[in-house]
Formats: structure tokens, sequence, C-alpha cells
């Protein structure tokens, strides 16, 4: 965290942002901390390329000493999957890739199975067909075998003809397919073309290298409940593309800030507004997504939009329609919103339940759009 992080710091006065409803927001999180709700909590805001709002809450870990800080780093699950396919849309702009190719143009094994004709798009805007297929623990580190192990998926339903969150399969593909495309581990990938020039590879690690690992936050849940998550190096390690990882707020406001402005940063550009505009395209409008509570979501091609119907997840049910962002499971989300150029990253180190967990986010987000003038 030795360079100076790409945004530079501004007032809530100056950024246009209502002080008092950000102290409301400091007091909620305070609150859901001093209740034990969650260890531990950090969030971010920034408009108009400034960081405006950082704060750090509670514990990183279940101990004294630990108090979260800016070297911490949380386990974003669900948020990984913007940054896969942020490295995806660089080979999209590079003329290496369509998303209407199809998976096994890249994968030929991938065929098998009745899967010769799913696309890249179907995948990334979860109709692919197979949601519920992962990869095993020894596929983390031999991405030889996780290759194999994804172009074994097996099928659950006609690919298109429903829309339903793939947790894991989807960005395990896209995965391997920007390794065939690049012959690079993926992860290096995202690092170097997507992490690295936005300045943030101090903060933002999809699969986090050992000398790092004593930063990462612990993951915690419900007693008996399975967590999606390891407290291990190897998870850690894995970096797994759908939901492995670790980041600080401020570097995914920074990245949502990127996305809010053309695809610059900090005077780096990253992606074309076309790019942008794209990806962040509803897709899938008022068809329900049958693995998100049965409400529609809105799905782009990584990102999810706000849309216009009373009920969404995570964006704050007063965001404007064309807000766009994606969530960790039962821990956090992150947004940007074009229409007033501000981006939030709220994130936690507790699985919390549903129905709590969305309705707690729709009070996050909902006090950071009340602060936007």
């Amino acid at each position: 965290m030795s360079d100076p992080f790409p945004l530079p710091p501004a007032s809530p006065e100056e950024a246009r942002l209502d002080r008092h409803q950000l102290e409301r927001l400091d007091a909620l999180i305070a609150r859901h901390v001093a209740e034990g709700r969650y260890p531990g909590a950090e969030i971010a805001i920034a408009r108009h390329g400034k960081l405006v709002h950082w704060r750090h809450f509670g514990h990183d870990r279940r101990d004294p000493a630990r108090l979260a800080g800016p070297e911490t780093l949380w386990l974003l699950f669900s948020n990984t999957k913007v940054l896969t396919m942020a490295a995806l849309w660089r080979l999209i702009e590079a003329g290496e890739v369509s998303i209407n190719d199809r998976v096994a143009d890249y994968l030929p094994e991938f065929a098998a199975r009745g899967k010769g004709e799913i696309t890249l798009f179907e995948v990334a805007t979860h109709q692919a067909g197979f949601p519920s297929a992962s990869v095993s623990r020894e596929a983390w580190a031999d991405h030889a075998r996780m290759r194999a192990e994804v172009a074994d998926f097996s099928l659950e339903w006609t690919p298109g003809s429903r829309v339903h969150y793939h947790g894991q399969s989807a960005h395990l593909v896209i995965a391997m397919v920007i390794e065939a495309v690049t012959g690079e581990d993926y992860r290096r990938v995202i690092a170097e073309r997507v992490i690295a020039p936005l300045g943030l590879g101090g903060e933002l690690f999809v699969g986090v290298p050992p000398q790092t690992q004593a930063r990462c936050a612990d993951i915690y849940g419900p007693e008996g409940v399975p967590i999606p998550g390891e407290n291990t190096p190897e998870f850690r390690a894995a970096g797994l593309p759908g939901s492995g990882a670790y980041g600080s707020a401020r570097a995914m406001a920074a990245f949502y800030q990127m996305l809010l402005y053309g695809g610059r940063l900090n005077g780096v550009r990253l992606l074309s507004p076309r790019l942008i505009a794209f990806v962040t395209r509803d897709f899938t409008g008022e068809r329900v997504d049958e693995g998100m509570a049965g409400i529609p979501m809105h799905r782009g091609l990584g990102p999810h939009s706000r849309g216009l119907g009373p009920r969404i997840r995570g964006l704050g049910s007063l965001a404007h329609p064309l807000t766009f962002g994606h969530g960790g499971v039962g821990t956090s989300y992150c947004w940007g919103d074009p229409e007033s150029g501000v981006s939030m990253a709220y994130v936690t180190n507790f699985l919390a339940p549903e129905p709590w967990h969305s309705s707690r986010l729709d009070r996050i987000s909902n006090l950071v759009h009340a602060a936007i003038d």
C-alpha cells in the first residue's frame, strides 16, 4: 500500500454528499457491530474521482488485538465475479473474444454432455443451465484439473430457457476461457490487466500471495451453517473466480469509479465507454432469477442493475434505475450510480442470514442514496 491511492480525498461538502446522512450510516454499522451482528466491517464512498468516506468498524478476526483498519483485506465473495468479467471485457476490446462465441470454441472438450452450443453470453447472464456445478478442492491449485472438471459440468436444464444464478460455475467457465485465450493463469491476467493498471495492486487480490495473507480478515457465519469460504492459506491463494477475491472497500469503490467515468481512473484508460455501456446493460429484464428469491435481477455481463421494479437486491430501493453492482453472499455489496457519479462498497466478515441480510443492505444503500445532493 505504499503507492498513492488513485482516488484523492474530498470532504462530503466538496462532493455534495450530506454529512448528517453519512453519520447516520456510520451509526447504523457501529450498532450492528455492537449488537454482535458481525465482528467487523468497512465502508467506502466515492464521487467524481474522489474518496469521500472511508470507515472501519470492529475487528477483522475474533481477536481483541485485531482491529479492522486500512490494511485489512476482506473476502469479497461474489463481488469477485465483476473482477473476473473485467478480464474478459479486456479480451473483448482486444478483439480476442466475442461475447457471442461458444465456450467450446475455446474449450473444445466443454461440448461434452450437450453443452456445445452454450455461448459466453449465456454463461455471463446466468442462463447456461448448470447453476449447481462446481469444482473439487483439489482443482484450486491444479488448473489442468480445473479445466477438465469444468468441461465435465452437466446440464440441469436447457441453456437459455431460465435465469438462475450460477454461484460458482459460470465464472469457473469464464476463467478457463481466459486461460485458453491468453495461455496464462486467470489470476495473473486479472492482476496484470485489470487491477495493477488501476493502481489497486496493494489492496485487491484474486489469489492472495503468502506474504500478504496475514492481512486477510477471517470469515464467520451462524453456528452450524456451511460457509462458502475458508480461513485457510489454500483458499486465500486459490482466488476462485466467482467468490475468492480479497480486497478493501475503498479499492472496490475506486473500481466502480472507473466504470462510472468511461473506463478511466486517475488518468489511466482501462476500458472504453461503449464497452461499459454494453456490459452494464439490462439483458434479462423482468425475467425472474430463480436463484435469487424469485425476483428479477436485471443481469448485465458482470454487474446487475436496479431497474424499475419495487424489489431489488443490494443496490437499494432508492437507487437510480441505472445503478449497477454486485454483492457477496451474506456479507457485502458494491455499486456505482451513473446518474450521480457515486460509488459505494460495504464489506463485512460474517455471513448474515436472510431476511436480515437483504433488509440491512437496503438500509445501508438507501442511506447513501439519500445523502446524494
